[in-house]
């Protein structure tokens, strides 16, 4: 295959993302650090991009590091508390400033459109406004907090708006009183509340660290609120993590289909998260986009493709599509957004108390991690529902992966009567057999 152009493949792969995310609404915060870092140039070409796709954007902004090199260079030391600056009326008068300049410097960028330019001939119109209503935090702890706020509600009808006339909404970590008082916000509540109130399809956090680990560090590709929420707990009060992992995990559990965290460090991030199918970052989202389910008539394609590669090397016997329509009730599959990337069947013999457990197969890019084993798992489940007192199992290629999940080997007269009959000896596959503890499904 000639590899002179490797971008083509990966433009090919992407165009189901393409048209997926056309029309959809996102909303994505980024950092202060990541402008203050230089990254802002790119980060804007790559919204310009995802603009010229269709896809309606709304982008909050961070301003934590340049308002910090406000105070120091004004000799200002603000109060801290909870994580939260006490914004006073001299810090207050940094931070509108700062937010300011940070807003108009992105309405600049997004304005370029010279021949020179990534942005030629992309016509964006930016708007930003009093979008995001506050109320003040109060006294807490008997500390009072003056002009530091939280959000009280987004105008979401307003945004809509903007968004269905093609226009990109900027919302600033700032908040409008109904008093006429502006507000300190955190950049990513106002990004978590945003995404609810408007029902986005994605919140996408671009901050320091590329997204979650375990304690072997292990990236974690995808966890639900309830799993994430422990690591909340671990995380420094007001840190960015704990203020990411709270904005993603109150997304999730109020209607937003997903929240991604990632990194602005990585120049490929935001694309590769969201043009292939196993993104680069950590996905939060009250559904599980991998799972395991019982199979569908209409899986019988993306089963047929699974299966193929497998066949053609000998590992499996091949199955017609009439055969797989005849027996899809056997058959679980492992679904990763939108595609069958793993399988397995029970084949029952209720005669012998007995079901074969066939065709296990795992997409050649997702081998390695514990899909075989849950697989596995749900067909003894199955079985012993079924009151069945044994598996057995036929390969040619993966004898010691059975051994190390309970099966033995077994010569041909363990095998049910009828699957004994139809037993290809020119295969010479292994028999290997698994007794079945009741009660345990």
């Amino acid at each position: 295959m000639d590899t002179r152009f490797p971008f083509v493949d990966w433009f090919r792969n992407s165009s189901p993302y393409i048209n997926a995310h056309r029309g959809r609404t996102f909303v994505i915060l980024i950092e202060g650090e990541a402008m203050a870092r230089g990254r802002g140039e790119q980060l804007i070409q790559d919204l310009a991009l995802l603009h010229t796709l269709g896809v309606r954007l709304v982008v909050v902004f961070g301003i934590r590091p340049q308002v910090q090199q406000a105070l120091d260079e004004a000799a200002i030391s603000p109060g801290l508390h909870q994580g939260r600056w006490i914004a006073d009326e001299a810090v207050m008068a940094c931070i509108e400033r700062v937010a300011a300049e940070q807003r108009l410097w992105l309405e600049a960028r997004l304005s370029l459109g010279l021949p020179n330019t990534p942005m030629h001939g992309v016509e964006l119109t930016a708007v930003s406004g009093n979008l995001v209503m506050a109320k003040p935090l109060g006294v807490r702890e008997g500390v009072d907090f003056d002009r530091s706020g939280e959000v009280r509600r987004v105008r979401a009808a307003a945004i809509q708006g903007l968004l269905e006339r093609g226009s990109l909404v900027v919302l600033p970590p700032l908040g409008f009183s109904s008093t006429g008082e502006v507000f300190d916000l955190n950049a990513s509540d106002v990004a978590q509340h945003a995404a609810m109130a408007l029902g986005a399809d994605k919140l996408i956090l671009l901050g320091e660290a590329s997204g979650l680990f375990d304690q072997s560090g292990q990236m974690q590709r995808q966890l639900t609120p309830g799993e994430a929420e422990p690591l909340l707990g671990q995380a420094l009060a007001g840190s960015e993590l704990a203020r990411h992992l709270e904005a993603a995990c109150q997304a999730a559990r109020h209607g937003v289909a997903r929240t991604h965290l990632l990194s602005w460090h990585d120049h490929d991030a935001l694309l590769g998260e969201l043009f292939t199918r196993d993104g680069v970052g950590t996905m939060i989202t009250q559904h599980r986009y991998e799972q395991l389910r019982p199979a569908e008539l209409a899986d019988i394609g993306g089963l047929l493709e699974l299966l193929e590669p497998l066949e053609h090397r000998g590992m499996l016997v091949p199955r017609s599509r009439e055969r797989l329509e005849h027996e899809i009730d056997d058959y679980l599959v492992i679904e990763r957004d939108g595609m069958i990337i793993a399988c397995a069947a029970l084949h029952t013999f209720d005669a012998a108390d007995m079901g074969e457990l066939a065709c296990v197969a795992v997409h050649g890019d997702y081998r390695g991690g514990s899909r075989g084993e849950l697989l596995l798992a749900e067909v003894e489940r199955r079985a012993r529902r079924l009151g069945l007192a044994a598996l057995f199992a036929l390969t040619t290629h993966t004898t010691h992966w059975f051994f190390e999940h309970g099966f033995r080997l077994a010569d041909i007269d363990a095998l049910p009567p009828l699957k004994r009959d139809t037993y290809n000896h020119a295969r010479k596959s292994k028999i290997l057999v698994k007794p079945l503890a009741p009660g345990r499904g």
